[in-house]
């Protein structure tokens, strides 16, 4: 019998990629590392910053390959709800993680985390977090989806943390 080959889809997070103003440069690096890994990209996706389009992509996906790699969308502002939308994917809450806010103090003085930069430590409950050397805050991940930072830079340094993660045959997230 011969074993379904490990594959990968990615979802781009971004009313500002869908528009134009911003040109995607994560979705190349990604694709040269899955193959470097042994994994097959199958599937592209590109969503706004919207709730109930990054639960029906991440839904749709995480059953259906072996893993998902997001971009985007858990930075500090109102519009980056990513972290929210894996929560409710899951069905699981969400919540300032101790750990993350632990990251955030370790370069920033108190009295400049503030409500914006704070919603950068909301995890949802059971991610294990993926940290970057270049990041105040960490990304993470759901069993099989994996949720990075939209800025190129800081995705490529949480990509290299996941690295080790892949290209092993692993169970899927459904």
């Amino acid at each position: 019998m011969t074993e379904r080959p490990t594959t990968a889809a990615v979802i781009l997070i971004g009313d500002e990629v869908l528009s134009g103003h911003t040109k995607d440069q994560n979705l190349g690096v990604i694709a040269d590392m899955l193959t470097e890994v042994g994994v097959h990209l199958r599937e592209v996706r590109i969503v706004p910053d919207e709730c109930s389009e990054i639960v029906d992509a991440v839904n749709a996906l995480r059953t259906r390959y072996t893993y998902v790699l997001t971009t985007g969308g858990i930075g500090p502002t109102h519009d980056d709800v990513t972290a929210d939308s894996i929560a409710s994917a899951f069905g699981v809450g969400i919540d300032v993680d101790p750990r993350a806010r632990a990251m955030l103090l370790e370069r920033l003085e108190p009295g400049k985390l503030n409500a914006a930069r704070l919603r950068m430590a909301r995890i949802p409950f059971g991610a294990d977090l993926i940290v970057s050397p270049m990041a105040k805050a960490p990304g993470f991940r759901m069993k099989n989806v994996f949720v990075m930072a939209g800025v190129p830079a800081i995705m490529m340094a949480m990509l290299e943390e996941v690295r080790p993660l892949l290209g092993k045959r692993r169970a899927t997230g459904a």
